[in-house]
């Protein structure tokens, strides 16, 4: 409603000759026409389908616009850093929320609930939902027009059959894409239709319901010791931090609830975690080990191999092995979306976009790339960073400063900022890296990378110490407040197991 309540209606009396974008007096909602294309009456819902609707290029005396494409990591940190005195900000997601991903597993088995991972956009940037001149969009962007300096976008409507999407175009004077990477399948056949991936709420929301519903169809009178074993096998694909943290997750939740509140099928329910190479590739050998001897404390059983088809009840690997399953969750890394793979710009290695030391694309004006979609061109002399929380959002911060440091000078405009010095270009240091892998243990390595000197540790102090810095780095007081009440109520009454 919020974007229907901002768009303004293509009138049914408008001249069918309009060419671009059409101002009525000092509205900066406009209606742009094909040249040959006929005005109809509006559709069912109020709208015109043959008009395209959009915001127009900003004017002297109005503030520049800076649009952003995604609502992750990188983009909510630039929300977050951007000057809004200097700029208006207008985001396009098809979600309304950043999703604080480190802490997301523990949302499928009751550890946290959904919303304490999940923080509205109009908190992180209250200039959205206040400013005159900025907005959310829930949409997706369709494509990018450089010369024109507008993105065509798509209403997101979650297939209701009242309400069909629609199109319409924003003008920009900085464009940011910053929408993130998607889940890879490695074109594997079946992957799409029968996994399910953890990098949004609502996969972990279909995870912990599926989990929960085998649990309990498994319990039931007439089921065949077959069928209750692979209702009750949880298979995890890919050992990064995901999956092993997902992992760990899963077992605690059998070792102290399922144990408890479903003893009839306490033997039977089994995690096994496929990977094709070595899991927690980023950590070191000694690191590796302690989390796979923990691990398999746990009752997680490890298989190396790699996936060659996706059954609705089984995948086969690659040397022809069958493992059947109740609950699939694919965890094997990200690769580019179908957006960003459809710009007409210098890729770097992966698919990414390309940019270079100042987060800039180099072959069009006003546009940058931050997070998982961008990486550095391979003229820069530089690695591709990986996709990481720590990464995206230390970008969003850069890019923020950077370009309020161009509004200052006068090039927050389009095409204003050709001849201003962009100054000191990015530099990423890497922090560290953590994981949990349940029972009250994890993983903290603080070097900055597995070669060299620093701090490394394991067990109980490196759990409170991943817990401590993640509920620290919770970008709300809200939702801080949540996670420790969550994390409380856990340890006292146990995980909550209502299938919603």
């Amino acid at each position: 409603m919020f974007l229907v309540r901002n768009l303004r209606r293509i009138s049914p009396t408008a001249s069918s000759a309009l060419i671009g974008f059409r101002n009525t007096g000092s509205s900066r909602f406009c209606t742009t026409l094909n040249q040959h294309q006929q005005i109809q009456s509006p559709g069912p819902n109020g709208l015109d389908r043959n008009g395209y609707e959009g915001l127009r290029p900003t004017k002297e005396g109005e503030k520049p616009r800076v649009v952003v494409l995604g609502s992750g990591w990188a983009g909510c940190r630039l929300m977050k850093g951007i000057d809004t005195s200097i700029y208006d900000v207008v985001c396009v997601s098809p979600r309304n929320h950043m999703v604080f991903t480190p802490l997301l597993a523990s949302t499928c088995v009751g550890t946290l609930e959904f919303r304490s991972v999940a923080e509205p956009i109009s908190r992180i940037q209250p200039a959205i939902s206040r400013e005159p001149g900025s907005y959310f969009f829930l949409a997706n962007c369709s494509r990018l027009d450089a010369d024109s300096h507008e993105v065509h976008c798509e209403t997101l409507t979650d297939g209701l059959n009242t309400l069909k999407p629609w199109k319409f175009k924003i003008a920009y004077d900085k464009l940011v894409v910053a929408c993130g990477a998607e889940a890879s399948t490695f074109g594997i056949q079946g992957v799409l239709e029968n996994a399910i991936f953890l990098r949004e709420v609502h996969h972990a929301q279909e995870i912990r319901r599926k989990l929960l519903l085998n649990l309990m169809l498994s319990d039931t009178p007439g089921i065949s010791k077959e069928e209750k074993q692979r209702l009750l096998h949880c298979v995890v694909v890919g050992g990064g931090p995901t999956g092993v943290e997902f992992s760990g997750e899963l077992s605690d939740f059998i070792m102290k609830d399922v144990r408890q509140r479903y003893a009839h099928v306490k033997d039977d329910i089994h995690v096994t975690l496929i990977e094709a190479k070595d899991i927690l590739s980023s950590f070191d050998d000694r690191l590796r080990r302690y989390a796979i001897k923990q691990l398999n404390k746990s009752g997680v059983r490890f298989v190396r191999g790699i996936v060659k088809d996706v059954k609705p009840q089984k995948l086969i690997l690659d040397d022809g092995t069958e493992v059947p399953y109740g609950l699939l969750v694919w965890s094997t890394g990200v690769g580019p979306s179908p957006f960003v793979s459809s710009l007409d710009v210098p890729k770097a290695p992966g698919g990414r976009i390309g940019i270079d030391q100042w987060m800039c694309v180099p072959s069009v004006q006003d546009v940058f790339a931050i997070g998982d979609c961008s990486g550095y061109l391979e003229t820069t002399g530089k690695p591709t960073l990986p996709a990481l929380a720590q990464v995206a959002e230390r970008e969003g911060k850069y890019l923020a400063n950077l370009l309020n440091e161009i509004g200052k000078a006068n090039g927050g405009r389009a095409n204003s900022a050709k001849e201003i010095e962009l100054g000191v270009p990015f530099v990423y240091k890497h922090l560290g890296s953590m994981a949990t892998i349940g029972r009250y243990k994890a993983l903290v390595d603080l070097r900055e990378s597995k070669d060299a000197k620093g701090i490394s540790m394991t067990g109980f102090v490196s759990w409170f110490i991943w817990r401590s810095a993640y509920l620290t780095r919770v970008i709300s007081w809200r939702n801080r407040f949540y996670v420790a009440i969550n994390w409380f109520t856990t340890f006292v009454f146990g995980r909550d197991i209502s299938r919603i």
